[in-house]
């Protein structure tokens, strides 16, 4: 099953370091096709509903953006592929995320691909960032720049390539 777990750059080289994506005792926030995002989408394809996981794991990396003002302003998904009956994914859907799971301990032979925004993104990032408490109070002009983050695609990165864009 691919999950999408939300990122950012400090973060994914702190991974590349540690060969852990997530750490052992600790479940974390991560993103895939669920019954509730399947209901949520009835019409929708598989490549579609993991579309749609993978905008709301980019979403969330806008969260730990702004928990790490240091970060460089990239959203980082990172995908990973966990088999379901390894008993590390729990369903976690909430009203604006149907697709949200947790994930336990996972280690760096998961990770299928990352993506990343490219440098070019890096002023709507910042500027949904910085509306995202206003967003979350009801702020529709808010909700309308951070929603301008999404007009940015992700691009796709094999894993052998991401501790050059770390370094």
């Amino acid at each position: 099953m691919r999950v999408f777990l939300p990122s950012t750059l400090p973060a994914l080289a702190r991974a590349l370091q540690t060969g852990q994506l997530t750490e052992a005792g600790h479940e974390v926030p991560g993103f895939a096709v669920t019954p509730a995002l399947r209901e949520a989408y009835a019409s929708g394809n598989e490549d579609e509903l993991e579309y749609a996981a993978l905008t709301e794991a980019a979403r969330a990396s806008l969260r730990l953006l702004a928990a790490d003002p240091a970060a460089p302003p990239q959203r980082v998904v990172l995908a990973a592929e966990v088999a379901p009956d390894e008993g590390l994914i729990r369903w976690d859907p909430r009203d604006a995320e149907p697709a949200r799971v947790t994930i336990g301990a996972l280690s760096l032979e998961s990770l299928a691909s990352a993506l990343i925004d490219g440098p070019e993104a890096a002023a709507d990032v910042r500027g949904a960032v910085e509306a995202l408490p206003a967003a979350d109070a009801g702020d529709e002009d808010a909700r309308f720049t951070v929603d301008g983050a999404e007009g940015h695609e992700l691009g796709w990165f094999a894993t052998q390539e991401l501790p050059d864009l770390v370094e």
